[in-house]
């Protein structure tokens, strides 16, 4: 049996002023508070951090969503890792929108998560194929460059602080699922890849799986020997559904 503790992580993407973010924080708090088996973060707009870091109390983390590889500098609309880390201590980099709305190359994303690390926080690195590439068999071809660049100036002695969330891009607002097998194989072959980079190190990292979790199809993913818990869209903008995924992990 794993000794890695599951960590369930909401990201709120647009959603949640401050307003909202610290009521919401509040309601998913009391709750992470009665699992004391389960990590709990959420990753929330800029915006809501402060709001949402003063309602979270001791049992949740806040993170940002994204963050700027520079630490100051002209860059009009960017937020840096030094000002992140004043607020909260994680952030998420390489989600999937990042990468395809915006542009993000994987050597971009290993920018960031190099400055992030630099700066204190802690990492929750995304990786993940579109339908196109796992259709064409190159999943863990993609998988392994996306995780080659992102963690290319991590050391051993860094990457104790970074998580890895596998989120196939298929899956992801689309109505199609990952089954639990597709789910725990390619967790899989992103812990061996990790062990293959960093030894046994890999066997303590948490690897997180991001593909339309909900409460109907999360107990069987998370039964997953290689699955240490999610990332979760849509069904993190509501309590219920996001405290009910908590649940579920606190009895895996």
């Amino acid at each position: 049996m794993s000794t890695r503790t599951p960590l369930m992580a909401g990201n709120w993407k647009m959603h949640h002023g401050p307003a909202a973010a610290a009521r919401l924080t509040a309601e998913i708090g009391a709750a992470a508070s009665s699992h004391q088996g389960v990590d709990v973060a959420l990753f929330v707009p800029f915006v809501s951090l402060s709001a949402a870091v003063s309602a979270a109390g001791r049992r949740l983390q806040i993170g940002a969503q994204n963050a700027h590889e520079r630490q100051s500098g002209a860059f009009t609309g960017e937020v840096s890792c030094a000002m992140l880390a004043e607020i909260c201590p994680l952030v998420l980099l390489g989600h999937s929108e990042r990468r395809h709305l915006y542009g993000e190359s994987s050597t971009l994303i290993g920018s960031k998560v190099a400055t992030a690390l630099e700066s204190g926080l802690e990492v929750v690195l995304c990786v993940g194929e579109t339908l196109d590439e796992r259709e064409s068999g190159a999943t863990l071809e993609v998988v392994s460059a996306q995780l080659a660049a992102g963690l290319d100036s991590v050391g051993g002695e860094q990457v104790s602080r970074v998580t890895i969330a596998y989120e196939p891009v298929w899956a992801i607002g689309t109505g199609r699922n990952a089954t639990p097998q597709q789910a725990g194989d390619a967790c899989r072959a992103v812990r061996d890849w990790l062990r293959d980079r960093y030894g046994d190190a890999a066997d303590v990292l948490r690897i997180l799986y991001g593909g339309s979790v909900n409460p109907g199809n999360w107990a069987e993913i998370a039964a997953e020997p290689d699955v240490d818990g999610a990332l979760v869209g849509g069904a993190s903008l509501e309590a219920e559904s996001f405290n009910r995924l908590i649940a579920i992990s606190a009895a895996a």
